[in-house]
């Protein structure tokens, strides 16, 4: 069977009738992956609305169905199929107990996990070898672009996964960068797609550096306090690796129950991952590599 004829088999495969996607709230909040439903075989659901009177809405729609049934991997959100009834254009995914990783972190109280060390590292890996699926070993190279707390869901078991796709792009094995349209969430882009809309796989590397620094420290990336005050976690590592105590950035919370050969190892990866220099980064292979202990990390300072 050839490339168009699959692909067309396989979206037939994925669409559903919005008759059998039963027990589904009447309100469904627009581009969040939170409603709860299930198949008429039981099986649990979560429900991602986008308009269709949108031309982002649309543009995320079809990102999604098109990348993500090529994408089979335990770091992935799994991706049931779509409806398409009058002008809701809904994307059925596999439901994550545990929301999201942002929520975990920050949310309301009631939404917060209690993340130990190990669960954080847990985390972590899963993220990187989830990416370096990505960027690497699948047959479609792909370029998150919106890489987040928000966007990685917690199943069962505390197992990350990866999702919304909505902004992803493919990178064309032919080209060393994409000069495209410029999207993500400010505080987690990568400095040189930011400011010049250049493009790679490395702009991940960054946005994931961010949340591993997130992850060890329980703060956010970016805060704005009383009076304006302005807080950046990377500035505050890059200090605190400069004067040689990485450990004052560990979440006070974790207590002394940290590994802290673990933890200075995830925020020097971290340190590698967001530095200004493209070439610096490491592919996310070499991060999976290096988290779990198995290749030294390069010596280099952030600045």
């Amino acid at each position: 069977m050839k490339g168009r004829e699959l692909y067309l088999s396989l979206l037939d495969q994925l669409l559903f009738y919005w008759q059998s996607v039963v027990s589904v709230g009447d309100t469904i909040c627009e581009g969040k992956l939170e409603e709860k439903g299930w198949l008429p075989d039981g099986t649990e659901i979560a429900v991602k609305q986008l308009s269709v009177k949108s031309t982002q809405g649309n543009r995320e729609f079809f990102n999604e169905m098109g990348i993500i049934p090529w994408l089979q991997h335990p770091n992935l959100v799994k991706l049931y199929g779509c409806c398409i009834e009058g002008d809701q254009l809904l994307l059925v995914y596999e439901y994550m107990e545990n929301n999201s990783l942002d929520g975990a972190l920050f949310g309301p109280e009631y939404h917060h996990l209690k993340l130990d060390w190990p669960r954080r590292l847990k985390i972590c890996v899963g993220i990187a070898k989830g990416l370096a699926f990505l960027h690497e070993e699948s047959r479609l190279k792909i370029v998150h672009r919106d890489i987040k707390g928000a966007n990685i869901l917690l199943d069962r078991d505390l197992n990350p996964r990866i999702s919304d796709f909505g902004l992803a792009k493919l990178d064309k094995e032919e080209k060393t960068h994409i000069s495209t349209r410029i999207v993500g969430t400010i505080g987690y882009m990568a400095p040189e797609y930011a400011l010049l809309g250049y493009l790679t796989c490395k702009a991940d590397v960054y946005s994931f550096g961010v949340v591993a620094l997130e992850l060890v420290s329980g703060k956010h990336n970016l805060t704005i306090g009383k009076e304006d005050q302005f807080f950046c976690l990377i500035d505050w590592a890059c200090h605190l690796q400069q004067v040689g105590n990485l450990m004052e950035l560990v979440d006070e919370k974790l207590g002394s129950e940290i590994n802290k050969v673990e933890a200075e190892r995830m925020i020097k990866v971290a340190l590698l991952c967001t530095n200004p220099s493209v070439a610096v980064r490491p592919t996310m292979s070499e991060v999976v590599s290096m988290l779990e202990g198995k290749t030294s990390i390069p010596d280099i300072v952030s600045t």
